[in-house]
């Protein structure tokens, strides 16, 4: 099959090639529907683009759209941390401290006694 180093080579050479440019492609599709202002027809122009000239178009692509990959990714990582951070804080509760302020809010407006606001800064303290 693979008689001499160049066509070791050469097969390296080409395995390379279509492993970058499947990550590419992978970019660019994700990308592609990652982008809201894009339209739908625009989007299905570079989609047969990229299936009829591969390399070219995804080349292409990234000539044409490269700076706004980067800013599309860096919104979507921001929109990811945002939706992690409501999700941990809705989990977690809230602090010993809020507690505890709320429970003097409701001690100062008469709604609970002295001796239920114990309780409660008891339990949040421990």
């Amino acid at each position: 099959m693979l008689d001499t180093f160049w066509e070791l080579l050469w097969y390296t050479l080409l395995v390379f090639a279509f492993v970058a440019y499947l990550i590419i492609l992978f970019h660019v599709i994700v990308d592609l529907f990652r982008d809201r202002k894009m339209s739908g027809i625009a989007k299905t122009l570079w989609i047969i683009f990229l299936v009829v000239v591969p390399y070219l178009a995804a080349f292409v692509y990234l000539i044409a759209r490269g700076s706004g990959m980067a800013e599309r990714q860096i919104e979507a990582q921001d929109a990811a941390k945002q939706a992690t951070d409501q999700y941990i804080q809705k989990v977690a509760g809230k602090s010993s401290a809020d507690q505890i302020a709320d429970a003097k809010a409701l001690l100062d407006a008469g709604t609970i006694t002295q001796a239920e606001f114990d309780i409660l800064k008891s339990k949040a303290l421990s």
